[in-house]
C-alpha cells in the first residue's frame, strides 16, 4: 500500500524559488525561462469556476502595469492544458478579456506540492489561491495565501511588486499603503550617533529619531 503524498510547506522568503518544468498554454516553460525578470506565480483551484474567473480577468487588468515593471505573470491549476485553452477562449468570448499570460497545467499536482499550494483542510487535490513574488535572481521575495472562497486583490499584488523593486533600487523601506511616487522610509539609525543626528533634524520629514521619510524619484 502506497503512503499518501504529504503536501510540502511553502518555500520561504529569501529562499531560491523551487525549479520547475511545466506544460502551459504557451508551451513547455521552466523557471529558468524567467531569469532576468520578476515573476508573479499564482495558483487557482479550478477552471470554469466563478471566483477563479473573476481573478483571471483581474490579473489580465494589471498585466501591462506589471510588464512595465519587467514582471511576468504565470498562473497554475491542476486542470489540463485543454481545459485551460477552452477557459481562456470562453473568457475572451463572454467577457472580451484576452488572457495573454501562460497557465500551467499541473495535472499531477507536482508543482503545486513543491510550492506548498495544496492545503488538505481546504482540498486534498486542488491548490488554494497562493501568490509568489519571485525576483530577477529567482529568489522568493513574498508570498500570500487565500482560501478558495475569497478572490485576491490584484492591486495589492502590483503594489507589492513595485514596493519590493523600490527597496532594491533605493535602499528604502515602504510604509503601510505605500504606492509608487509616494515618499518611502529611510533605514533606521544603527548607532547612537546616528540616532542623535536624526533627533536634531526632527521636522515634518523626520517625526522622530527612528522614522524619517525619503522622497522617491
Amino acid at each position: 500500500m502506497t503512503d499518501p503524498v504529504v503536501p510540502m510547506g511553502p518555500p520561504r522568503i529569501g529562499e531560491p524559488a523551487p525549479d520547475f518544468e511545466a506544460e502551459t498554454t504557451q508551451g513547455i516553460l521552466r523557471l529558468e525561462d524567467f531569469r532576468g525578470s520578476w515573476l508573479v506565480l499564482f495558483s487557482h483551484p479550478a477552471d470554469f469556476t466563478p471566483v477563479c474567473a473573476s481573478e483571471l480577468i483581474a490579473f489580465a487588468g494589471i498585466r501591462e502595469r506589471l510588464r512595465a515593471l519587467h514582471c511576468e505573470l504565470l498562473g497554475l491549476s491542476v486542470d489540463s492544458v485543454f481545459s485551460h485553452i477552452a477557459w481562456v477562449r470562453s473568457l475572451a468570448e463572454r467577457f472580451s478579456v484576452v488572457i495573454d499570460f501562460p497557465l500551467v497545467a499541473d495535472t499531477a499536482g507536482e508543482m503545486a506540492r513543491r510550492y506548498g499550494m495544496l492545503m488538505p483542510a481546504e482540498s486534498p487535490t486542488e491548490p488554494v489561491r497562493m501568490v509568489y513574488v519571485i525576483d530577477d535572481r529567482q529568489i522568493i521575495r513574498a508570498f500570500m495565501a487565500y482560501p478558495m472562497t475569497t478572490g485576491r486583490n490584484v492591486e495589492e499584488i502590483w503594489r507589492l511588486v513595485a514596493a519590493l523593486m523600490a527597496t532594491d533600487a533605493h535602499g528604502v523601506a515602504t510604509p503601510a499603503g505605500w504606492k509608487p511616487g509616494e515618499a518611502a522610509l529611510a533605514p533606521p539609525p544603527r548607532t547612537q550617533a546616528m540616532a542623535e543626528e536624526r533627533a536634531a533634524a526632527r521636522g515634518a520629514a523626520c517625526p522622530d529619531w527612528y522614522i524619517c521619510k525619503k522622497e522617491m524619484p
